[in-house]
């Protein structure tokens, strides 16, 4: 999969000559309903032996309109890209979301950005819409002479799926039916960052991380699995304030750490893909170090049972 950052880098490659089947939307999530609708245009472009072509936006266009506190992605740029080139994609582009982008209408859009690409036909969600105050439609594109197809939305339990109901299950910890409606388990892909090193001491180091904004789930203890360098590992994480550590009550910066099970390598500055699996139990405070270490070794027990 090639990936574009700006349009003007797809126009001047040798790309730009080819023909393509499209798609475009945020795809925050690539849940359910976005695979259905990607992989749809992947078999109509064997079919006619072109290629495939997904437009995206970045920064999260809510987290531009919305002044209030930002709205978590459910996956970040880079997870999303990731997810994207395992579906098979042949093209991305990624286009920067701005309050200059918001102002522009549907007929500008079309205009300034797709016509300059070589389409042969559109696929998107039958709820698709586009442009300043989402006004560009299906209706829109065809009235333009393109050819569109769109895809019927995924139900479940009578309810259509989306990101936001997606993003608001990994919130409240409802791992089972958010994985249900990705159709994969919940993950967040996060930078190994540096800590306090606390974990070294108790013997149980763990890796400290770096979400990317993704949604992550409620704090607590988790039986995970980790993928590094393509390989995959079994691990326990935590999220929260590390209670029995904390300075101060007003020390209420929360963290995710995860021990990784016989792991000893150095992965500072590295991207970990970390795999929810399931919740073992509520983060609490103990009165010493020996009395975290002896619970630790419970949920290290626990754990590689859940994960054999």
């Amino acid at each position: 999969m090639r990936i574009f950052y700006n349009l003007n880098d797809f126009l001047k490659s040798n790309a730009h000559s080819g023909k393509f089947l499209i798609t475009l939307g945020v795809f925050d999530g690539v849940h359910r309903a976005h695979q259905k609708i990607i992989r749809a245009m992947i078999k109509k472009a064997k079919r006619k032996y072109l290629s495939t072509m997904l437009i995206t936006f970045d920064p999260h266009p809510a987290n531009i309109l919305k002044r209030r506190a930002k709205v978590p992605l459910l996956i970040s740029l880079k997870h999303r890209l990731r997810l994207l080139n395992e579906l098979g994609l042949d093209y991305v582009i990624v286009l920067r979301f701005t309050k200059r982008l918001s102002h522009t209408n549907a007929v500008d859009f079309i205009k300034n950005t797709l016509s300059k690409i070589h389409i042969d036909e559109i696929i998107v969600g039958r709820n698709f819409f586009f442009g300043r105050y989402k006004k560009g439609t299906f209706k829109e594109l065809k009235k333009y002479g393109y050819r569109v197809s769109t895809i019927g939305a995924i139900k479940s339990s009578g309810k259509v799926i989306s990101s936001t109901w997606i993003r608001n299950l990994i919130l409240k910890g409802n791992l089972k039916k958010a994985s249900s409606l990705l159709s994969r388990p919940v993950t967040v892909l996060g930078t190994v960052i540096k800590g306090h090193k606390r974990g070294r001491i108790i013997g149980y180091p763990t890796a400290n991380i770096n979400p990317h904004h993704e949604a992550i789930p409620p704090s607590g203890v988790y039986a995970v699995k980790i993928i590094s360098a393509h390989r995959l590992y079994k691990g326990i994480l935590n999220i929260g304030v590390k209670p029995t550590f904390k300075k101060s009550s007003g020390d209420r910066e929360s963290t995710i750490e995860v021990h990784i099970f016989n792991f000893n390598k150095h992965i500072y500055g590295e991207d970990l893909e970390i795999i929810f699996v399931k919740k073992i139990r509520r983060e609490k405070k103990f009165k010493d170090m020996f009395r975290l270490k002896k619970q630790i070794r419970q949920d290290e027990k626990f754990a590689r049972r859940i994960l054999h």
